[in-house]
């Protein structure tokens, strides 16, 4: 068994991963498009098109669409991100043919009911206020927007209130005209396929996709600065980024490998000093963002008040030790977490269509398994002092929720960070 790919003669690119004794399959479809590629007077386009496709087509009602994919214990979803969009369908192997003729439907039929639409428009504005009540999650918008200030990179992917309450059926037909076409779009499938099969399928159930190019969108600037918002909160929410690597850089794996030797797992050097040796957070780790052209690593912490003054230097001192050592025992380790991570997740028909959808789009074709192993496995010391050190060459960005008085400024925060 093997990973396919057809590429028709429209530019759409259709992709299998089939799967040895498994009865279910999993099918989906990648737009190389997301908030990122949004209008500025569209921003939130992408997150509310990816909502309204499953609101009714000129054959199926939202309910039909509903009804038709648990009437066969099925599962439909989609997802927003910066650099994409994603409607996936999870399915017995019998019923593949349906999860290809709904996902066809929603993406190139949906009629964006004025109803619909309204009805939609106040569903995410709850969530956006879900969002806000949620600050956990909300640090992270902030430290988004504070990294790359004044640009879609950096603006939350659900839009805001206002821009959302604007939102128009026309700037949705606007966007997938522009994004949605044959060459901007990726098919794939994982489980119980065959490969010819899911070729015939799809072609002919996508035959009236726009003639849309590309997505191209502003190149990406990490700029930083410093983002506080004071609130009566329980904890203090602190994140920091630093400059990362884009996807195409040959330190992609070296950085996953840094990120969890610094905050990956409870043998992670922040886990070990900041939770269990001082006591000054719960919830602590680090982790990579990755974009076609740009890249972070950040770190989050949430602390008490009285603790927030003293989570800063100790944060400071764990990351700049790494740019001097790192043993031999913590980089086994966290190739170890990465590689069991991949692997665990080649069991799921999901997982592995989602993997493909991903790597087509970013890199031009699939990525062997052996070859990701291998990628990380040479992951040396040396590469992880190197791209320690770049993390910590180039400006900060600092977000802040909560009870955040006793954080330092922004400048002392930045000096402690200088090698």
């Amino acid at each position: 068994m093997s990973i396919r790919v057809t590429t028709l003669n429209n530019g759409f690119r259709i992709a299998t991963d089939p799967m040895e004794g498994v009865k279910t399959a999993s099918v989906a479809v990648f737009v190389g498009a997301g908030a990122r590629h949004e209008l500025q007077d569209a921003h939130g386009v992408a997150h509310f098109l990816e909502h309204m496709a499953f609101k009714g087509t000129a054959r199926r009602s939202a309910r039909d669409i509903a009804e038709e994919i648990e009437a066969v214990g099925g599962h439909l979803n989609a997802y927003t991100a910066r650099e994409q969009t994603t409607y996936y369908a999870r399915v017995m192997q019998e019923d593949v043919p349906l999860g290809i003729d709904i996902l066809a439907d929603i993406i190139q039929h949906s009629t964006f009911a004025e109803n619909e639409m309204e009805r939609e428009r106040q569903v995410i504005v709850q969530e956006l206020g879900q969002v806000e009540d949620t600050p956990d999650d909300l640090v992270f918008d902030l430290l988004q927007e504070t990294t790359y200030p004044g640009q879609t990179l950096g603006r939350p992917i659900l839009g805001t209130a206002e821009s959302v309450g604007g939102m128009s059926s026309a700037q949705l037909r606007h966007f997938i005209g522009a994004h949605y076409g044959p060459h901007n779009l990726v098919f794939t499938a994982g489980g119980a396929i065959e490969h010819d099969r899911i070729v015939d399928m799809v072609s002919r159930a996508f035959d009236t996709l726009p003639s849309g190019g590309a997505s191209l969108s502003d190149a990406a600037r990490f700029a930083g600065g410093d983002r506080r918002d004071s609130r009566d909160l329980e904890q203090a929410h602190v994140a920091l980024s630093f400059p990362g690597v884009a996807y195409g850089d040959p330190d992609f794996y070296a950085a996953q490998v840094h990120a969890t030797i610094v905050g990956g797992g409870m043998s992670s050097r922040l886990f070990q000093e900041v939770r269990e040796n001082r006591g000054l957070a719960y919830s602590v780790f680090a982790f990579t963002g990755s974009y076609l052209d740009s890249g972070t690593f950040s770190v989050y912490a949430g602390t008490g008040e009285k603790d927030v003054k003293e989570l800063i230097p100790v944060v400071a001192d764990e990351l700049k030790a790494v740019t001097e050592s790192v043993t031999a025992a913590e980089i086994g380790r966290a190739r170890a977490q990465l590689k069991s991570g991949l692997l665990m997740s080649l069991e799921s028909s999901t997982a592995r269509a989602e993997q493909l959808g991903r790597q087509i789009l970013v890199h031009g074709r699939p990525l062997s398994t052996e070859e990701m192993i291998a990628s990380v496995d040479a992951v040396d010391e040396a590469a992880i002092r190197r791209v320690a050190r770049r993390s910590l060459e180039g400006e900060i960005a600092v977000a802040a929720l909560g009870p955040i008085r006793g954080l330092e400024s922004y400048d002392r925060i930045s000096a402690r960070f200088r090698l």
